[in-house]
């Protein structure tokens, strides 16, 4: 008797790497879920490279979604998130500092850490904005998909505005 065929795994596929994102409110960790399911490292964990915590005038939809009080500033943070050496996302993130810890932003200016698992003990929730299979506006030649979000605190205050530009190596041959 034959040994039965070896199944290899199915192409990965645009709906199921939208249904990992849709599960967390922290895209890191559906990145390093996904790059642990896809096998792009082993450990599948997720890093920022990129420029830091920029201050600097933002444009009007983020000031208007970041709902600032007065003194509050905003910096700004544009950065690939890598898994091994997968670029999964390309991100542009506006936070207000003065909503975070001063530890939290020490980190944010002087780490590769992700902007999702510095703030995690913050408790914050991803409300979705916008969602655009494909490229949008800002994003890199080959997204796959776009996304806009706004992260907010268990008070219900603004923390963070996302743009989030994901990759075709998520849909790639894992390694």
């Amino acid at each position: 008797m034959a040994a039965p065929a070896m199944e290899h795994p199915a192409q990965p596929t645009i709906e199921a790497f939208e249904a990992v994102l849709r599960r967390h409110d922290s895209a890191t960790l559906a990145l390093e879920e996904w790059c642990n399911t896809r096998g792009f490292a082993d450990p599948a964990q997720v890093t920022a490279h990129g420029s830091k915590a920029r201050v600097g005038e933002p444009p009007a939809a983020v000031v208007s979604h970041l709902e600032l009080r007065e003194g509050e500033s905003v910096a700004m943070r544009n950065v690939k998130l890598t898994c091994g050496q997968t670029v999964l996302s390309v991100a542009w993130n506006w936070y207000v500092p003065a909503r975070l810890t001063p530890e939290m932003n020490a980190a944010l200016d002087a780490s590769d850490a992700p902007f999702g698992k510095v703030v995690a003990p913050l408790g914050f929730r991803r409300q979705p904005l916008e969602n655009v299979r494909g490229q949008a506006e800002g994003c890199p030649e080959g997204t796959i998909s776009t996304h806009r979000a706004v992260l907010i605190l268990p008070d219900g205050r603004p923390l963070a505005y996302l743009i989030e530009c994901y990759t075709a190596a998520n849909l790639a041959d894992s390694l």
